[in-house]
């Protein structure tokens, strides 16, 4: 019975194709394969020593790859049709009952020619995929280091996409593998070094073939970048650190590693070189938005840094310097944020660790001082930079509801229990001073909102002020009064802090609007 293979071959080691896809391309009526109009073909060359003689074979041949053409509907019309007639001559033989195997370097569904042959034939003949390693698999193997570990994201980018674009992605992702090279490689490193990522990224080529290259992607001719090579930025390690052995890369091959042995010195990276001194940790706060309540205590810190530590969207907001690693992460992972920051300081690194607004009010000073309680920690120096808090530019933008005693309180109970937030809400309230709410809601947290007005209107009346900022020092930034009776949980999620008065704070019109503030004075 005829049947469509579509057949994983691996990154280019025969010796990394399947069992499965080895028995299949021995079995198949057809081999199918592409190329470049040159003829020659990798897949097929990968694919040789399991084909056996009397097959027929069906050499599909681009008639354009990143030339230009005169075709009527230019790149896209020429590609399109191209498509059309390789499935057609395919499907002759799935119609005549012969088996067909497509062959396909990598893995059939990850960035293949295969793709297009599936969406045209798979809903007319029994269509069956043979997975293969794919190249990011071979390129982490030929560094001999994990690309990500733990909580961290790995992104796979297409090198085509607009430097802007990749800079931006690379940003925000802890490791990634930048596919589809050649000619696209200038705007890579660009996007590369533009994200703060060149330093720690590599560039491996034709992957487990006996050709293949491995460098430091800041060290490549990009006049000399093959299609099928690949940009690796492998997540940040404890240690930051990435070993090329001798194995890593195949006899003959051009590495990192033969330039550190002609040097004498170890086949390491240059981030991990043996420290000659213990380094520092730095915890900074941002202030709220506004660079402007950046301190320039804090911005010297962050021009001195070797590496930058903390959730992602605080590090979107450091300016990016040249040679500076940046280490982005999850909100969720604080502890192990603060082991990281912690460890390599002790290999030498001048790290910040960043926070918005103040480090020391729900932020991650906390969390790198108890980290740093650890008996492996308590050599390495650590300090805390303050920075404007969002209560205090919150406050600011109406005047003085913070005037007097006052107290801060987060409804998150995700390092708390629920019923400790009610307590103290109730504690406070019942106290009848001014307090600062921190992280109200989030996507998933929708309810406390509605509990904490209820529990403070057992205590204070519903004509009670409420600021409602969000955004403060943002673009989108909007501060209102509201009484406590008319607060709307609906309008209040995780970018919004609220201010509750006490009986002494006051609202008022004035230029500009209102003004609010809470009296340092009680009445007798």
């Amino acid at each position: 019975m005829s049947k469509l293979w579509g057949v994983g071959l691996g990154p280019g080691d025969p010796e990394l194709v399947t069992v499965k896809a080895a028995r299949v391309i021995g079995e198949a009526d057809v081999i199918a394969f592409h190329s470049a109009r040159h003829g020659r073909s990798i897949s097929r060359a990968i694919a040789a020593p399991y084909m056996r003689e009397g097959q027929l074979e069906e050499h599909l041949i681009y008639p354009v790859t990143t030339e230009t053409t005169d075709h009527p509907g230019g790149y896209q019309g020429a590609i399109d049709e191209f498509y059309e007639s390789a499935a057609a001559r395919l499907a002759e033989h799935l119609a005549a009952g012969r088996t067909v195997a497509l062959l396909a370097a990598g893995d059939p569904l990850f960035y293949s020619s295969f793709q297009h042959m599936h969406r045209r034939l798979a809903d007319r003949f029994d269509t069956e995929i043979i997975p293969g390693v794919t190249s990011v698999s071979a390129a982490s193997a030929a560094l001999g280091t994990p690309l990500v570990e733990e909580k961290q994201v790995l992104t796979v980018l297409p090198g085509t996409l607009p430097p802007e674009e990749l800079t931006r992605r690379l940003r925000e992702t802890d490791a990634a593998a930048i596919m589809k090279l050649g000619r696209t490689y200038p705007g890579v490193r660009r996007a590369l070094a533009d994200s703060g990522r060149l330093d720690d990224a590599y560039y491996v080529e034709r992957a487990s073939s006996d050709r293949q290259r491995v460098l430091r992607a800041a060290d490549v001719d990009e006049s000399s970048v093959p299609y099928f090579a690949i940009a690796v930025v492998p997540g940040p390690t404890p240690q930051t650190r990435l070993t090329l052995t001798e194995s890593a890369a195949r006899d003959g091959s051009e590495s990192v590693v033969a330039e550190a042995a002609s040097t004498g010195a170890s086949s390491t990276a240059p981030a991990e070189a043996v420290p000659a001194s213990v380094g520092e940790v730095v915890v900074i706060g941002l202030g709220p938005g506004d660079e402007a309540w950046t301190t320039p205590e804090v911005s010297r810190a962050l021009a001195e840094a070797t590496d930058i530590v903390g959730y992602t969207t605080y590090v979107n907001r450091v300016p990016v310097r040249p040679g500076q690693r940046r280490h982005a992460s999850d909100n969720r992972v604080e502890s192990e944020r603060a082991g990281m920051a912690l460890d390599m300081a002790k290999q030498g690194a001048k790290v910040v660790v960043v926070s918005s607004g103040d480090p020391g009010v729900f932020a991650m000073a906390a969390a790198v001082i108890e980290e740093s309680a650890d008996p492996q920690w308590r050599e390495v120096p650590v300090r805390v930079l303050p920075g404007v808090t969002a209560a205090s530019a919150v406050a600011s933008r109406l005047g003085a509801p913070l005037g007097h005693d006052f107290a801060m309180i987060s409804l998150s109970d995700r390092l708390k229990p629920w019923e400790t937030v009610a307590q103290r809400i109730s504690a406070v309230a019942s106290a009848d001073m001014a307090f600062a709410v921190y992280n109200p809601a989030s996507s998933q947290r929708t309810w406390q909102v509605a509990a904490m007005r209820d529990l403070v209107l057992e205590h204070r009346k519903p004509e009670t002020p409420v600021v409602v900022g969000r955004d403060v020092g943002g673009p989108t930034e909007s501060v209102r009064v509201v009484t406590l009776g008319e607060l709307d949980p609906a309008v209040v999620d995780m970018r919004t802090l609220l201010i509750v008065g006490a009986s002494t704070t006051t609202v008022f019109e004035a230029a500009g609007g209102p003004r609010v503030f809470t009296s340092r004075r009680y009445e007798a």
